[in-house]
């Protein structure tokens, strides 16, 4: 079974702590991961990036001249696509960019991920995190004493203070452990657990 060190606040190590060897020691799917990943990204996209095309542009109901006779090419409209001001020719419309990956295809990357920080080194486990008010001077210390510079910080339930303390260190990315995903353990240097969120994610990922 794969072991990680556990530390205090203090950034000592305080011991080491044996993990589910199904979720922290899987194989590493490179091609799996990418695929969730990229299904992550596709599902944030807004997807509300439009253009007017000649229908939707205002103006141009009046022909500007003549059919014939005037010895200029025949127009039916100023809101034509080769008007200044006219419509955009096949521009882009609203549309909707997310679509589904198999529960099962999106657990056994997040146990590829998981795996791989544990394999590089890049996931360790605090005794406790309890910070007794908003601070962020209490967060970037411990960061600092843990030598993370961009890290993924996991907690089994949601703690207004930890999320005040650590919000504006720049990099630093908070979750609970039901709301872990790929891209957010991928992106980060290193992974920080909780004892509680590690028992938490345990019980849902076994």
């Amino acid at each position: 079974m794969p072991k990680v060190a556990v530390f205090n606040m203090a950034g000592k190590q305080v011991g080491e702590m044996e993990l589910n060897e199904n979720i922290f020691g899987a194989e590493v799917n490179g091609d799996l991961m990418h695929k969730v990943v990229v299904n992550q990204l596709a599902n944030r996209r807004q997807g509300t990036a439009a253009t007017k095309n000649r229908s939707a542009v205002r103006g141009g109901g009046r022909k500007p001249w003549r059919q014939k006779g005037t010895g200029r090419a025949r127009q039916g409209s100023i809101r034509s696509p080769q008007w200044v001001g006219g419509g955009v020719v096949f521009g882009p419309t609203p549309r909707n960019y997310s679509y589904r990956i198999p529960k099962k295809a999106r657990r056994a990357a997040l146990r590829s991920a998981l795996s791989s920080k544990v394999e590089a080194g890049n996931l360790i486990v605090l005794e406790d995190l309890n910070v007794e008010q908003p601070k962020t001077q209490t967060m970037a210390r411990m960061f600092q004493a843990l030598n993370v510079e961009k890290p993924l910080l996991v907690i089994a339930e949601w703690d207004t203070n930890v999320e005040l303390s650590a919000r504006n260190i720049p990099g630093a990315v908070l979750t609970k452990s039901a709301g872990l995903n790929v891209y957010d353990i991928l992106n980060s240097q290193k992974v920080i657990f909780t004892k509680d969120a590690v028992a938490r994610l345990e019980e849902v990922l076994v």
